[in-house]
C-alpha cells in the first residue's frame, strides 16, 4: 500500500466547499450512476488500490474472505504510480464499470470523483461511523458537506536520518543543511524527497512554502498565493539545495521508491519520505540501516514544518451492485484490529485516533507519537474538483525552477496564474 498514493485541517483551504454549487446533486453528477441501486444487495465484490508493497491487503482480504466465504473480496492491483491508479479510476468509472466496486482513493481525488458522481453517498444505509478517527482524515473524504468515502489510512512526512552520524535531528532547514558538511565527510548525498514531474513534487513544493511560512491558496479557500515573498524562500530553498549539491543531482528523478532504495542503501543523511519508509527500512534484506536511522518531523523556517497531509481512502463505487457487502467492507478496514494491522504490518498512519497512544503499538513502532505530531501541524493539498489541474500549474513550475529553465520568481509568477486559471 504506496502512501502516495501519492497524503488538522489548516493552512492551503479547501477549494471544493466555494466550487460546491457547480457540481450538481451530491448524489449524483456527469457520472449518471444510481447511488441508491445495490444499497440492499449482498455479493462477492472487487477492491481496487495500488501496489500492495507491505504486503498489508492480501493478508486482510484472505481474512475478511474466510468471515465471509458468500461475499468474498478480490483484490484487484494496480500500478505503484498515482497517476496510473487515477487515470485507471477514471477509465473504468466513465465506462460505468460495476466490477470496481470499493476503490482506494487518494485524498486529493475525493472531491473530484464525487463532483462527477462516481462515489456513493456514506449516508442513510450507507453511513458509517466516524467518531473514533482523526477529523482530519474525516475532512479529506468530505465534499460538499458530505460524506463520500471511508478514511482508512493517514499520512505524514516524516524525517528519516542517520542516526549513527547525526545525535539531534535538525529542526530547522538552514540547520539540516548545514549538517550536510558531515555527509560530505562521509562521502553520501544530504537530502532527497521526492522531486520527480508528479504528485509527489506537488507535496514536497507545498512542504517548502508551508515550512517558510507561505501558502499556496487564501484563506478563502480560492485565490492562489504563491506569488510572495514567504512561498519564494520556500522554493528557493529546493532550488539552492540543488544548485550547491545538497541535494544530489539525481534526486530530480527521485519517486518515494528510490528515494527510499537510496536511504536504505546508506547514500543518504536525510531522507523526506512517508511512514511506510520505516517498515521496509528495517526489515528490508538489502537495508544497511536498519539499526542507524532515526525519525523526525521535517524541519521547518523557524522550528518543525508543515507536512503535507496524505492518506487514502476507500470509497464505493455508485455502480457497485453490492453496495450492502461494500459498505460492510469498509467498516471492516475501519477497525481498530485492521487499523492495527495496517501500523504494524506497513508502518502506514492509523485513521483511529487512540492507536497513537496505545502503549503496545507505540511499543512496536516508537515512531508513531512523531507521525502524530506531523498529521496534526499537517496542510492538505487543495479538495477541488479540478485539482488534476492545480496540481499540474504546481508541479510544471516547480520542476522548471528546480532544473533551472525558470528563475524562481517567475515559476511563481506563473504557478499563481496557472492555478487561478484552473479555477
Amino acid at each position: 500500500m504506496k502512501p502516495t498514493r501519492l497524503a488538522a485541517v489548516a493552512g492551503i483551504a479547501v477549494i471544493g466547499l466555494a466550487l460546491a454549487g457547480c457540481s450538481g446533486s451530491s448524489s449524483s453528477g456527469s457520472g449518471g450512476g444510481d447511488a441508491a441501486s445495490g444499497q440492499d444487495s449482498r455479493g462477492p465484490i472487487t477492491y481496487v488500490q495500488g501496489k500492495d508493497n507491505s504486503n498489508v491487503v492480501r493478508p486482510l482480504v484472505a481474512k475478511w474472505n474466510a468471515a465471509h466465504p458468500s461475499e468474498k473480496v478480490t483484490f484487484k492491483e494496480q500500478s505503484d504510480q498515482a497517476d496510473q491508479q487515477h487515470d485507471d479510476l477514471v477509465q473504468h468509472f466513465q465506462a460505468k464499470d460495476a466490477n470496481y466496486d470499493v476503490v482506494d482513493v487518494d485524498v486529493v481525488w475525493t472531491a473530484e470523483f464525487a463532483a462527477k458522481g462516481w462515489l456513493t453517498p456514506l449516508t442513510g444505509k450507507m453511513k458509517i461511523d466516524t467518531s473514533k478517527l482523526l477529523p482530519s482524515t474525516v475532512a479529506t473524504a468530505t465534499y460538499n458537506k458530505t460524506l463520500f468515502a471511508a478514511p482508512q489510512t493517514s499520512d505524514g512526512g516524516l524525517l528519516y536520518y542517520r542516526s549513527d552520524l547525526i545525535k539531534t535531528p535538525p529542526t530547522t532547514w538552514d540547520e539540516m543543511m548545514a549538517d550536510c558538511d558531515i555527509a560530505k565527510q562521509a562521502g553520501i548525498g544530504c537530502y532527497a524527497g521526492q522531486f520527480a514531474k508528479y504528485e509527489g513534487l506537488t507535496v514536497n513544493t507545498a512542504e517548502a512554502i508551508n515550512g517558510a511560512g507561505g501558502s499556496i491558496l487564501a484563506k478563502d479557500g480560492v485565490t492562489p498565493t504563491v506569488d510572495t515573498a514567504a512561498a519564494k524562500k520556500g522554493l528557493q530553498n529546493l532550488v539552492d539545495a540543488f544548485k550547491d549539491g545538497n541535494i544530489p543531482a539525481e534526486a530530480i528523478t527521485y519517486q518515494e521508491e528510490q528515494g527510499r532504495t537510496a536511504f536504505e542503501a546508506g547514500k543518504l543523511l536525510f531522507l523526506r519520505n512517508w511512514p511506510y519508509v520505516y517498515s521496509l527500512a528495517k526489515t528490508d534484506g538489502s537495508s544497511t540501516v536498519k539499526d542507524t536511522f532515526g525519525i523526525a518531523p521535517l524541519p521547518g523556517d523557524t522550528g518543525i514544518g508543515a507536512s503535507t497531509l496524505g492518506g487514502h481512502n476507500a470509497a464505493i463505487s455508485v455502480y457497485s451492485k453490492h453496495k450492502a457487502t461494500a459498505h460492510d467492507f469498509l467498516e471492516f478496514l475501519e477497525s481498530n484490529e485492521t487499523q492495527s494491522f495496517f501500523a504494524t504490518q506497513g508502518s502506514l498512519a492509523p485513521v483511529v485516533a487512540s492507536l497513537y497512544s496505545d502503549p503496545t503499538l507505540v511499543e512496536k513502532l516508537p515512531y508513531l507519537p512523531v507521525l502524530l505530531k506531523s498529521i496534526q501541524s499537517a496542510v492538505p493539498r487543495p479538495v477541488s474538483p479540478f485539482y488534476p489541474a492545480v496540481t499540474g500549474a504546481i508541479q510544471d513550475n516547480a520542476y522548471a525552477a528546480l532544473k533551472g529553465s525558470k528563475t524562481v520568481d517567475q515559476a511563481l509568477k506563473d504557478m499563481q496564474a496557472a492555478i487561478k486559471a484552473a479555477g
